[in-house]
């Protein structure tokens, strides 16, 4: 029991940290290995924990979005790694096997051919209204033939391809995706559907639920070839019997190496769909289906070295360097540890004999340690500049920073953000070449990049430059010079500050820096969108002497392009707007609260006493809001009456 309470405190730890936070506190490997000895340990015991993962589906989302409860459960799938055993599950009937997909589950509900109503998966029973957001997936038809309703389940997906080029734009390394999962979660769960419209989302339906009035003769196949002719991607599948389902799995294995949209196993579902509801469920899972996941290819090899790789934000990352093995038809020596939890976790030490896998068949991960002799020391000094480093432990995750803030890769890394595409956008200046202006002392601070041609007879001479280059590289810092607030806030590099809050802090000082440097903490932190913990990045920044003394020497250099803003214009100042719904003349929220603040008014994100009005095309609906609204005396008006009223 008491090993029983331990592994169900881990299991829900890694789960809240995964589902909620989208980080790693354990492999997937360590996660099934923990989970498959929970579930025997219930088994012998006969006690299932009320907290146990085995009998919970997932957590609940954490973003604002409306939240919805499903018709019916969301069950997880009973799961296998055995062929024989799902060949012998199939009990001498016919089933359809396909891909099982690496993303975010969605339930999606058309009404008279229009798409109404888009939910995520969630925690099974309750997920989040994403309709608009589903509406811009590139492949999902949002107009299908099929006039009754027509409720389906499918994955919405980012395919390797797609997750590469978005990686790829992405100038800062530590800003770059881990995975296509991840970036697909957070694209699907945008609260602006323009984000996600930019993300090349796709949608594979998998499951129909509901068609009023068609009789598919209880045939799996058939709803498919249904849902194909309504115009959806369909994922792809074999249909087949105990004499062919071993050569399926071939089939599939095969296609995994170059198979473009992430998939972490297969789905075996019965094709006769009578028989397979005749079966019922458990408290967990359905009886109609079953899961398998490949098993992973291990090979057993020596640590002979911890990496420690740092990074801009002063992250310190453990990278596994092991003898040389073979995996999945490539060669292996590297795999990432993500950080100081799992290195612990694993009880490493050099010269450890571990097993490595390629989790999904792709990305080199260390499966278990066999000596586990926990004798890795963790540096307390920063391997680029020697530096003290500290453990700081951030969403039940330990992790190792360097402490210096003049640290040569966090320079290394800031000049890259501030010469970026979104900040001062300077051609010709990688990350390889700023490192070599620094390792020449060309570079100390963002001012002295205005000022190389003090070393233009050296960097004539550097290799890989030029004439011709450098005088590019002159071209573009001159273009450079000229450029906005919000570019040169968000290129400072001020810890929590993105592109959308550099924009949105310029805009609440009315693009003055002057006030911006001299807000106070609890001005900014009222601030609808910053809060405690950005404000206090931003005031510890601005407090810092040398960043004071630094950015007035850069501000010396550069031309900021005057934002006016007319007072008579200012006609919603002091007033406060809530916007929920759809709309209908703005292509998004995001456009029509960029309105409301060059008038002056303010957009938030719940309704309160201090609402003008709430902005709801639907103003009758039961929505949270509205009857806070209500609750509250706050006026609810439409899209066209806000315009009419207030814009006009």
């Amino acid at each position: 029991m008491e090993r029983m309470r331990e592994l169900v405190s881990l299991l829900n730890k890694a789960s809240q940290a995964y589902y909620a936070q989208d980080t790693e506190i354990m492999s997937n490997y360590e996660y099934d290995r923990l989970y498959d000895e929970l579930m025997s340990l219930e088994k012998i015991t006969g006690v299932i924990l009320a907290d146990s993962p085995t009998v919970k589906v997932g957590y609940e989302a954490v973003e604002e979005l409306p939240k919805e409860r499903h018709e019916s459960p969301m069950l997880s799938l009973a799961k296998t790694k055995s062929r024989e055993e799902l060949k012998d599950w199939l009990n001498g009937k016919q089933g359809l096997l396909s891909w099982k997909l690496d993303g975010l589950t969605i339930v999606l509900t058309y009404s008279a051919g229009r798409l109404t109503k888009a939910v995520t998966r969630g925690n099974g029973e309750v997920g989040e209204v994403i309709t608009n957001n589903a509406r811009v997936f590139r492949n999902l038809p949002v107009s299908i033939p099929f006039r009754g309703e027509l409720i389906l389940r499918g994955e919405a997906v980012i395919t390797y391809s797609d997750f590469t080029k978005i990686n790829s734009e992405i100038e800062e390394v530590d800003a770059r995706y881990k995975n296509p999962r991840n970036l697909c979660s957070g694209s699907v769960r945008q609260l602006n559907n323009e984000i996600t419209a930019g993300r090349s989302v796709r949608f594979y339906a998998f499951c129909l639920v509901k068609a009023d009035g068609v009789d598919f003769h209880d045939s799996r196949q058939e709803q498919f070839a249904f849902l194909s002719g309504q115009g959806f991607d369909v994922v792809e599948y074999r249909l087949v019997d105990p004499d062919s389902i071993l050569d399926a799995i071939t089939y599939f294995e095969q296609r995994i190496a170059d198979y473009d949209i992430p998939s972490d196993g297969l789905v075996l579902t019965y094709e006769d769909m009578a028989y397979g509801q005749s079966l019922g469920r458990t408290a967990k899972f359905p009886r109609d289906s079953m899961a398998f996941k490949w098993a992973d290819e291990l090979r057993e090899t020596t640590l002979q070295e911890i990496e420690w790789s740092a990074s801009r934000t002063g992250l310190i990352n453990p990278v596994a360097i092991f003898e040389p093995v073979e995996l999945e038809g490539t060669t292996v020596s590297r795999a990432s540890v993500h950080n100081i939890s799992i290195l612990r976790g694993l009880k490493l030490g050099i010269g450890d004999r571990i097993t490595v896998y390629k989790a999904n068949m792709i990305i080199p991960q260390i499966a278990e340690n066999l000596t586990g002799s926990d004798n890795l020391t963790i540096p307390d000094r920063c391997p680029v500049c020697g530096q003290p480093t500290q453990i700081k432990k951030v969403n039940e995750v330990q992790s190792l920073y360097c402490l210096n803030p003049d640290c040569d890769a966090k320079k290394i890394k800031a000049f890259t953000l501030f010469v970026s595409r979104d900040a001062l956008n300077v051609d010709g200046l990688s990350e390889s070449t700023l490192e070599k202006f620094l390792a020449r002392g060309f570079l100390h601070e963002f001012a002295d990049l205005f000022q190389l041609s003090r070393y233009e007879e050296e960097i004539v001479q550097m290799e890989g430059f030029g004439e011709k280059s450098y005088r590019n590289l002159q071209e573009s810092l001159e273009q450079a010079r000229n450029t906005t607030l919000p570019r040169l806030i968000y290129g400072l590099g001020i810890e929590n500050i993105g592109v959308a809050n550099a924009k949105m802090l310029c805009r609440h000082f009315q693009f003055d820096l002057s006030r911006l440097r001299s807000a106070t903490q609890e001005e900014l932190a009222e601030i609808d969108g910053i809060g405690e913990v950005i404000a206090l990045s931003v005031r510890a920044f601005f407090d810092n002497q040398k960043n004071a003394e630094q950015l007035d020497h850069l501000l010396a250099q550069l031309n900021i392009a005057v934002e006016v803003i007319e007072e008579g214009a200012q006609t919603l100042a002091g007033m406060n707007f809530v916007i929920t719904g759809s709309l209908v003349h703005y292509e998004n929220r995001n456009l029509l609260k960029e309105e409301i603040e060059k008038k002056g008014g303010k957009v938030t994100g719940s309704v309160t006493g201090k609402t003008t009005c709430l902005i709801n095309n639907d103003t009758t609906s039961q929505s949270s809001k509205n009857k806070k609204a209500k609750e509250l005396g706050v006026r609810i008006v439409s899209e066209e009456d806000f315009i009419e009223e207030y814009l006009q």
